[in-house]
């Protein structure tokens, strides 16, 4: 007997909305199946009929944003006393001394916990720099996975390591660090778990050792090795502080983009996190070679690390994208507020005239979507996933606005109204599907002041 013939995919029309970041598309955008079919000029109807109608008259549509740094296992360890008002190195050892207690429970809600932040912000693609792996978090990977899976979050989750401890002159202590083997065979494992190439992937795995500071010099070679078999990405940590780069001449006695070539991680297919502290012969090197850069706007303020050169790197050819970066170093997973973190920082650094609402945007968008590697997400156009953030501006803070668009960065939206991934609708009236918001804070809290509460 013959088959039935799979149904059409339905066809969504988002009719009429208050603004769109798309050019061409004033009367909304048609989604069928994944994918952005139709932009509808103001006025007009689609050219085929539409299943259903979705009226976003009250809503401003951008792309769904795209976080390109994360650390969600920190969400357990948000404002804590041992660490609050220091700088990134004192801050880490400090924490350092109390990350090992984290449980596979701890873990999974902590991730489930950011996962979530980040979609309430109007993110639909979620970045995590997992690096963390004492006794008991050896599966780390898969819990992420399974997590991104069961919220309908796209997710990019890097295997990150540690295999230098404070023993062999890193940072970490030794119960934090795997030896480069046991990274190297998990690297392998995960990636022919859950790598997927293809576009329109909902899971992608990345390579991503620590630092520089954290890994060896064989671990870091044979990453990129790795990374050049599987066809997948490599990120992380470099130039964030100046005592990172003291860290890194003391250690391989030169500066960190000149070891960065020295592994074999000057390509395009790497994206560093901060990227603060390069000098301009290094911006052209890291943009001649197309090597992106994720700029975490609250961290650095959090921290105090410095302003990473966002509008000289894009120009020497780098892509730059943003990340809220772990919830312990800005303490929250809001992407939405990093877009507003990001205009206010490079204001004060290029000067007001040289950054606007719509570059922010655009580096939490498409700017991220390049770091990971990506052409179907990351822009509102046809052809491209059905990844959006729909925002209302019926809060007290809009009153007044008049441009909707810049009203969302500069007036301080922070929560979206509603969220679509891959076509479907994760998030309605504010609210995450199938997650009883009030049980997480409830679990996840208890959790932690149960093991970092004494500290």
């Amino acid at each position: 007997m013959a088959q039935a013939a799979e149904p059409a995919p339905r066809r969504l029309w988002i009719r009429n909305p208050l603004a769109i970041l798309a050019v061409g598309a004033e009367g909304g955008i048609v989604v069928e199946g994944t994918r952005i079919v139709e932009h509808v000029a103001a006025g007009a109807q689609p050219s085929r009929p539409v299943d259903e109608t979705f009226d976003a008259s009250r809503h401003v549509v951008i792309p769904g944003l795209i976080n390109t740094h994360h650390h969600a296992f920190q969400t357990l360890t948000r404002a804590h006393p041992i660490a609050i008002n220091k700088p990134l190195f004192p801050w880490l050892k400090a924490l350092y001394t109390i990350w090992g207690r984290i449980t596979p429970e701890a873990f999974r809600l902590a991730t489930r916990v950011a996962y979530t932040e980040l979609l309430l912000s109007g993110c639909t693609t979620a970045g995590d720099h997992h690096y963390l792996f004492p006794k008991g978090l050896e599966d780390s990977v898969d819990v992420q996975v399974d997590e991104a899976r069961a919220l309908g979050i796209r997710a990019f989750v890097t295997r990150g390591s540690m295999s230098l401890s404070d023993r062999e002159g890193g940072l970490p202590p030794q119960a934090l660090t795997q030896d480069d083997d046991t990274i190297l065979s998990d690297s392998e494992r995960v990636l022919n778990l859950f790598h997927d190439p293809a576009p329109g992937a909902m899971v992608q795995i990345g390579l991503a050792p620590c630092s520089p500071f954290a890994v060896t010099k064989r671990l870091m070679r044979e990453s990129a090795d790795l990374a050049a078999r599987y066809g997948c990405r490599l990120h992380t940590h470099l130039g964030e502080t100046l005592d990172e780069d003291d860290y890194c001449q003391s250690m391989f006695q030169c500066r960190p983009v000149e070891y960065l070539e020295e592994v074999g991680w000057l390509n395009d297919q790497v994206w560093l996190a901060h990227g603060i502290h390069f000098n301009d012969a290094e911006v052209a090197r890291l943009g001649k070679a197309g090597v992106g850069v994720c700029h975490c706007p609250t961290s650095n303020m959090t921290l105090a690390s410095g302003r990473c050169r966002t509008c000289e790197l894009e120009a020497a050819g780098s892509p730059v994208g943003l990340g809220v970066d772990g919830s312990a170093s800005n303490d929250s997973s809001n992407l939405m507020e990093g877009v507003r973190h990001a205009v206010m920082l490079s204001r004060l650094t290029y000067g007001a005239e040289a950054v606007t609402h719509l570059d922010a945007l655009r580096w939490a968008s498409e700017g991220s979507a390049a770091c990971l590697g990506r052409s179907d997400i990351g822009r509102i156009e046809v052809g491209r996933e059905a990844d959006l953030a729909l925002f209302t501006l019926d809060e007290l803070r809009f009153s007044g606005a008049h441009d909707p668009l810049a009203a969302l960065v500069l007036c301080g939206a922070h929560r979206a109204d509603r969220v679509m991934v891959a076509g479907r609708w994760r998030v309605i009236d504010g609210q995450p599907v199938g997650v009883d918001v009030g049980r997480l804070r409830e679990d996840h809290s208890r959790l932690a002041v149960a093991l970092f509460g004494g500290a």
